[in-house]
């Protein structure tokens, strides 16, 4: 039997002996490409290559991409644990030609693979073709040998041309084909049909290897235009090809998934390695540990969201299990993980601590509501007849942070419990409501593009701003108005300009894009902005002033030298503050984002506690010491393992080359960096903290100063420390002692004045007392007290029911034309008048709004004649309660 490891190494090397190049796997956050929120399949980094606007050194590859699908438009979390082969996280092998061999090559190689290296037993094997590719049709019975009753022409099933489960298309428009897709036959004692057959959705008949042929480009009328380089793209599921060769029918049955589910079991103290709950949490260890390993730490927005619901579905079935233990549990499955694991993927044994430590700081956090949650959930179901509403959702994940998919997954497993019809609905309504405070996954949808025609038509743009900010004879090579190529524009208009050289920065790694001119002859262009289009084009965005501007002009490109000068001392100042950080809070920091701009910088790092201000002192005098050592700038051109070696730091979210740009600042910050930076760290000049806070869970974000900046932000604070210092009369350096000695005197003036007010209420107090009214039997008081607040109203109202016992106290305490309401009820009155429908119909005839316990409740409202008649309605209310309560 083969292992799951063997197989990965048996596809790589198998394809590294037909020529292809082997590229390591993208991290499961997509790089530069906003239109995503997870690597989902094998093809999310060789995107730009199949749209042409990206070139690489390799016309044939092969890889084992990680990919997840528990977000977006691909989620398969709710059936994850519940079914033999979805999972959040899983493996695809993947062979690519970008323009070198087609379907012959890639159909017979799969078909060697199979049955000669792995020895599949080819009477176990059918295939699909799109209906009309006789070609491949043609490869498989011929060139193959597969008889014609095991070729399966699969058409458009889905009401439109070209929409199949065999034909493949990237978007709406673009590069698209056909595919054909290789199907093991699991044997005749498992119900289902072959793919086209009507039962084609049993699991007798598994696809486990799709290969795709991308040899048309649709266009916007649905024409297909053959490409004049097709490509081959192709999916296999590790986990669903190690099912096969290991002789088992579902995933969760592989090598792999045995372990994590019998140290899940044994962490759970759970002798069924069956049981659904094992196999969610085998499942979400891998999700968990390596998209934390790629950056990403639970939150309540986008990518962290996401990995926070995976973490607390996880966390949730352990609780079923064996409930939560003081300690955790789930963060105890990473050590297992990095066993099977940790040999194909280094990087989730080097970041093993900080896997551990994110997760336990998760899981300590929700087992803290999710005992209060389940139990409120108890509740619903108990009142409801066994049914969930919107609203009840909404309550369930705003106050107890459970979920929506997590309490649908409960409610699944109970034959006597559903949700409402309208319960998803409603509670998107009330989320909505609440500015989308969880989800906020809609901002992966706004990513800068230029039209796929023109990308495969441009060069890159060659970057001339390291060493220039004035250039000249720049041609035009696109204009885009609205979005769309044209010729020329006009004055008045808004455009993008590319250009096939430029001094001008576009904006990338945190370092925004540069501003200026382009001009000649009489045309003036302003730039506002430069942003990069697919990784490699610099698209000048602004307004056209004067002149007329065409395709193929030559023009001068002026930068804002200003601008951009002190731009740059705030990116190399990032670059030495990230060291810092790193050397004083541990390696387990890693920047989350990043803001360089002219007048600040702005940098997000994963850290899982406040920095001190003793922390903050001491980063910002390493900084300035690193500063004022002057060191220079060296900036290195290598290889990617070259860098890696010499020790230059991967920045998270970044996309590199096989060649790449380093920048060294003394022996603390080696980077990999694209950036524009000072010549030497003294240009810096001064680095100032103005502040450090949380952005999101486990995410800390310090704002900073350079330069000019920092020194005018230091005469400013000294511009205040003097102003505060004439203020209270007091020398620069004795206002913290002066300052000190007016605090303590003002709380003691205060202590004073709070006794002062207690004497005052407990006056007043006794004074109430005798103007109670006897109503059935109990002593009702009412009373407008001017200057009471809600505090010394609330004493009073529990010093009247002690002296009273069997009372109804209603005090209104009124300031500035408002009024404070406290209502209580004690003694034998309790159980006949509830204070907050009491309170609550006193403080709607003000115009506000109150409620609370039935012994105690509290509101306000305007205070006016309105409150003085509603106070001396409450005796007849509490008449009318007691009189219906049978006294």
């Amino acid at each position: 039997m083969k292992t799951t490891s063997e197989i990965r190494s048996d596809f790589i090397e198998f394809f590294r002996s037909k020529g292809h190049t082997i590229v390591p796997s993208a991290p499961l956050v997509p790089a530069n490409d906003p239109t995503l929120l997870f690597t989902n399949s094998g093809m999310v980094q060789f995107k730009n290559v199949f749209l042409g606007s990206e070139k690489p050194g390799y016309v044939r590859a092969a890889d084992v991409q990680r990919c997840l699908r528990a977000g977006g438009k691909h989620n398969d979390l709710d059936q994850v644990g519940y079914t033999a082969r979805h999972h959040t996280f899983f493996e695809m092998l993947g062979n690519w030609s970008f323009g070198d061999y087609f379907k012959k090559e890639a159909i017979a190689w799969a078909w060697e693979l199979l049955t000669q290296v792995w020895k599949l037993p080819a009477e176990r094997l059918l295939v699909t073709v799109y209906h009309t590719d006789d070609e491949a049709f043609d490869i498989w019975h011929r060139d193959i040998g597969l008889p014609v009753d095991r070729i399966i022409r699969i058409g458009d099933n889905k009401g439109a041309p070209f929409a199949s489960d065999n034909f493949w298309q990237m978007a709406d428009t673009g590069p698209c084909g056909p595919c054909t897709e290789i199907f093991y036959d699991h044997g005749a004692h498992i119900a289902g049909g072959p793919p086209g057959s009507p039962d084609e959705d049993g699991d007798r008949f598994i696809e486990i290897w799709n290969n795709v042929f991308m040899q048309f480009d649709r266009q916007p009328d649905g024409t297909l235009l053959p490409l004049p380089a097709p490509c081959v793209d192709t999916g296999m599921g590790l986990e669903r090809m190690a099912a096969v060769l290991q002789g088992v029918h579902g995933n969760y049955e592989i090598d792999i998934f045995q372990r994590l589910i019998a140290e899940a079991a044994r962490l759970t103290s759970r002798s069924d390695l069956d049981n659904k709950s094992l196999r969610v949490i085998a499942d979400h260890i891998r999700a968990c540990s390596f998209l934390i390993v790629d950056g990403v730490l639970p939150s309540n927005e986008g990518r962290g969201y996401v990995l926070r619901r995976i973490i607390r579905r996880a966390i949730r079935h352990i609780w079923k299990l064996d409930g939560l233990k003081p300690d955790g549990t789930f963060w105890k499955m990473v050590g297992t993980l990095v066993e099977v694991m940790g040999d194909a993927y280094p990087e989730l044994a080097d970041k093993r601590e900080l896997v551990e430590r994110a997760l336990r700081a998760e899981e300590a956090a929700f087992a803290q509501t999710l005992d209060a949650g389940m139990q409120r959930l108890e509740g619903y179901l108990q009142r409801n007849g066994g049914r969930i509403d919107g609203e009840q959702l909404f309550q369930l994940h705003d106050t107890y942070g459970c979920p929506p998919d997590l309490i649908a997954d409960i409610v699944r497993e109970r034959d006597s419990a559903e949700l409402e019809p309208s319960a998803m609905e409603d509670y998107e309504r009330l989320m909505t409501e609440q500015k989308d405070r969880a989800r906020a996954a809609g901002k992966f949808g706004n990513a800068t593009t230029l039209p796929a025609e023109l990308a495969a038509q441009l060069p890159a743009t060659d970057f001339l701003g390291y060493d220039k900010l004035v250039e000249g004879g720049l041609e035009v090579l696109a204009i885009l108005k609205d979005g769309r190529p044209v010729d020329s524009i006009e004055a008045g208009d808004e455009a993008v300009v590319i250009l096939d050289r430029t001094p001008f920065y576009a904006e990338s790694g945190g370092q925004v894009g540069d501003s200026g001119e382009l001009d000649e002859k009489g045309m003036r262009f302003v730039v506002r902005d430069t942003l990069k289009f697919a990784g490699q084009f610099h698209g000048h965005m602004g307004a056209l002033q004067t002149g007329r501007l065409s395709k193929g002009d030559r023009l001068m490109g002026s930068v804002d030298g200003e601008r951009r000068a002190a731009t740059v001392l705030n990116h190399s100042a990032t670059h030495l503050l990230h060291s810092a950080l790193r050397r004083l809070l541990g390696e387990h920091v890693a920047q989350k984002g990043s803001l360089v701009a002219p007048d600040r910088l702005r940098f997000d790092f994963s850290h899982f506690q406040p920095v001190s201000a003793a922390e903050l002192a001491e980063i910002e005098r390493q900084v300035n010491a690193e500063i004022r050592a002057n060191h220079a700038a060296e900036i290195h051109h290598m290889g990617m393992q070259e860098a890696l070696d010499f020790g230059a730091l991967a920045l998270f979210g970044e996309k590199y080359g096989e060649h790449v740009r380093v920048l060294r600042m003394g022996d603390t910050s080696t980077e990999l960096c694209g950036g524009t930076h000072v010549s030497r760290t003294g240009d810096i000049g001064l680095f100032k903290i103005l502040s450090e806070g949380g952005v999101s869970a486990g995410v800390r974000r310090i704002e900073a100063v350079t330069g000019q900046a920092a020194l005018d932000y230091v005469s400013s604070e000294m511009h205040r420390l003097d102003e505060a210092a004439r203020v209270v009369g007091a020398p620069r350096a004795e206002l913290p002692e002066k300052l000190r000695s007016l605090v303590e005197r003002q709380r003691r003036l205060e202590r004073e004045l709070e006794s002062l007010k207690a004497k005052a209420a407990s006056g007043a107090t006794a004074d109430l007392a005798s103007s109670a009214v006897d109503v059935n039997g109990i002593k009702v008081v009412t009373a407008r007290l001017e200057g009471f607040d809600a505090k010394a109203l609330r004493e009073s109202v529990d010093r009247l029911k002690q002296q009273l016992v069997d009372a109804v106290v209603v005090l209104a305490g009124v300031q500035d034309g408002k009024a404070s309401l406290v209502a209580g009820v004690g003694g034998s009155a309790l159980g006949r008048v509830k204070a907050g429908d009491l309170l609550g119909d006193v403080a709607r005839r003000i115009n506000g709004k109150g409620g609370g316990r039935p012994d105690m409740a509290q509101g306000g409202g305007e205070d006016g004649p309105a409150l003085r008649a509603a106070l001396g309605e409450v005796a007849g209310l509490v008449k009318e309660r007691t009189a219906a309560a049978g006294v």
